[in-house]
């Protein structure tokens, strides 16, 4: 990654923040290089402040940082796209977003905990759930999963609502599982979606 700050007379380049899980954008703030450099130092995203005349992280007042997830660099090499993971409302008015916008997307849950469970996959953890289905391999993931599709069979025939929606998340996540072991994400099945949507 090698930014071009000579584009800018004040060595500034505009970097957008976005969600890392929801995909939301977040803020835009400037950066120059010693900011690039503390960003990547702290893990906190740090902007060079035009008000101020001064390097600014993210909360550090307020204590609602913004921790990189990832940082890229886009074709022109004079703008950022900065990943991060809010602690707290971002905006200094207290929302959500500098655009007061919400900073919520429900469908980017599924992703968080197919990164939990591809983490749990790599890196065991005793008393884990998703461990011990793991430990049992792949046909008896698969039969979990039979097993929680035909629960979810059964409780629709009901007028439990509850107890339906507490299968079908059920399913869910042993679907995920069952994903995982055989290396396959959920953006591929998504793929598949929407190339039948077409």
């Amino acid at each position: 990654m090698t930014p071009d700050f000579s584009k800018d007379t004040n060595g500034l380049l505009p970097a957008i923040v976005q969600d890392a899980q929801t995909g939301k954008v977040l803020m835009l703030g400037y950066m120059n290089e010693e900011s690039l450099a503390k960003t990547k130092e702290l893990n906190k995203v740090t902007f060079f402040s035009r008000s101020k005349n001064r390097l600014w992280t993210k909360g550090e007042e307020s204590g609602n940082f913004l921790e990189v997830v990832d940082i890229k660099l886009d074709c022109d090499n004079d703008a950022f796209l900065i990943k991060a993971k809010p602690v707290g409302s971002v905006c200094h008015t207290g929302n959500d977003t500098c655009w007061f916008e919400k900073n919520k997307d429900e469908f980017s849950f599924l992703h968080y905990l197919e990164n939990i469970i591809q983490d749990r996959k790599q890196h065991p953890k005793d008393n884990s759930y998703t461990n011990l289905l793991f430990n049992k391999g792949l046909n008896k993931i698969a039969q979990k999963v039979g097993e929680e599709a035909v629960e979810v069979v059964i409780e629709a025939k009901d007028n439990n609502d509850e107890l339906f929606k507490g299968e079908a998340a059920d399913l869910l996540f042993h679907l995920l599982v069952l994903f995982a072991e055989k290396n396959i994400s959920l953006n591929e099945v998504l793929a598949v979606l929407k190339e039948r949507h077409k």
